[in-house]
């Protein structure tokens, strides 16, 4: 069994970049700017697709408050490629997330219950708000396809942090 370190509140996130589903690369982290990053279990996953399809319908109220949004996976290329067909969704989507960065992220790792599944270890959900200093602002991060952060509600903590230069929490101990 192999353990992963928790990321810290308001540490630097971890820069590294991802093939972009369509062509082209993601890069995380260390950007300037600020950046929502959405981990997703992959093309498996029912759950995934119902909370991108959300995260879809508030993509342009993030992108009006300067949020860059992306969304990983350890997908292969072809998973990634065919779900962003069949979803229509319009947020970059990173593939072939390594099991390296998954721990850098304090990820819970799962195996395969079975090949209808997946082919490999894939990463369970996780969400995090890096700031324009590369700080991780908000992180969340759950063991279960069904325990996610309400979208809405991280849009509007985007709008609080922004409006009120609100600290980032969780530091202290």
């Amino acid at each position: 069994m192999s353990t992963t370190t928790k990321m810290q509140a308001g540490a630097i996130f971890p820069s590294f970049t991802l093939p972009r589903a369509g062509g082209g690369e993601i890069k995380v982290g260390g950007t300037g700017a600020w950046q929502l990053l959405v981990v997703y279990r992959g093309k498996h996953c029912p759950v995934c697709r119902r909370y991108l399809k959300g995260l879809g319908e508030l993509l342009k109220d993030f992108r009006a408050l300067g949020v860059e949004v992306l969304v990983v996976s350890a997908d292969p290329k072809e998973k990634a490629e065919s779900e962003l067909e069949e979803e229509g969704w319009t947020f970059p989507v990173g593939y072939d997330l390594s099991l390296d960065q998954m721990r850098k992220l304090g990820l819970y790792i799962s195996e395969p219950r079975s090949p209808q599944e997946t082919d490999r270890p894939f990463a369970e959900p996780g969400l995090f708000l890096v700031n324009p200093e590369g700080r991780a602002q908000i992180i969340d991060i759950s063991n279960a396809p069904w325990a996610r952060p309400d979208l809405a509600s991280i849009l509007g903590g985007v709008k609080v942090i922004q409006e009120r230069n609100y600290p980032i929490r969780g530091t202290g101990g």
